[in-house]
């Protein structure tokens, strides 16, 4: 079955429950060596699920990362920020021996690398302000440049961090969906709240897609995507083979420990 779940306020919330395997079990899959949908056949049909995957089998050591595709550059003119409809058309994993450097990769197999270096641009509501003084410092300690809003401006320069600031669209020209059009901005964070935040925030990220620039709206994927930037900016990313990372020592009476 593949499940929906929300979860708010210490309460979790059934969606929906379909009777079928969601695109979650191929990325399961290829993440753990076990083949779910075979397993499952095989259980349905009277084989045990013990013989089948054994509970000694061994727990990956790397990371596995799933990002979802959606087609928004096929619809320059759509607003890229994320809500409760399904929007994507696709999946891509990142592997890696830790979650930043899985990240950076999730991110580049979906169209949108991260960038390591250039100009970052913050818009943050009140509510966020704090947690976003945190990224662009390590933003400004990795060299970025630092544009923001007026609100987050102040909020960021009161704490120490270089920052530059700009226009919002309805404060007129120059501002900063120019500065984006322009190729000025190499990331863009923003994360919207009320009306009018809405409006602005609509042209900024729709600046950003026009342009190929990786807009996130949300503070949890910016954390991650700064990390994600670090772990690029070190020497050498490895590249992994599901086969090796899969490969074990055979189980008993030469029976492969995991299914393939």
């Amino acid at each position: 079955m593949n499940a929906q779940f929300a979860y708010q306020n210490y309460e979790l919330y059934v969606l929906e429950v379909n009777p079928r395997a969601s695109r979650t079990v191929p990325f399961v899959s290829k993440a753990t060596g076990v083949q779910l949908a075979k397993v499952a056949t095989r259980v349905v049909l009277g084989e045990r699920l013990a013989d089948l995957v054994p509970s000694d089998r061994r727990v990956p050591e790397h990371v596995s990362v799933k990002e979802a595709v959606a087609p928004f550059n096929r619809f320059p003119e759509a607003d890229t920020r994320l809500g409760p409809e399904m929007k994507s058309t696709g999946e891509v994993m990142g592997i890696a021996g830790a979650f930043p450097a899985a990240f950076a990769k999730a991110q580049a197999a979906a169209g949108a690398p991260l960038p390591t270096e250039g100009t970052a641009f913050l818009s943050v509501n009140d509510s966020d302000k704090s947690a976003a003084t945190i990224l662009a410092q390590r933003l400004s300690g990795l060299g970025f440049r630092i544009l923001a809003t007026d609100g987050t401006a102040r909020a960021l320069q009161s704490l120490g961090v270089p920052t530059e600031r700009v226009n919002k669209v309805v404060e007129g020209a120059p501002h900063i969906v120019e500065r984006i059009a322009g190729g000025e901005v190499d990331l863009v964070i923003n994360t919207p709240y009320g009306r009018a935040a809405r409006s602005d925030g609509f042209e900024i990220r729709r600046a950003a897609l026009r342009r190929g620039v990786p807009c996130i709206t949300t503070l949890a994927g910016a954390s991650a995507a700064v990390s994600a930037i670090e772990a690029s900016r070190r020497p050498r990313v490895g590249v992994h083979c599901l086969q090796d990372l899969h490969a074990g020592p055979p189980g008993p009476r030469g029976r492969p420990r995991v299914v393939r």
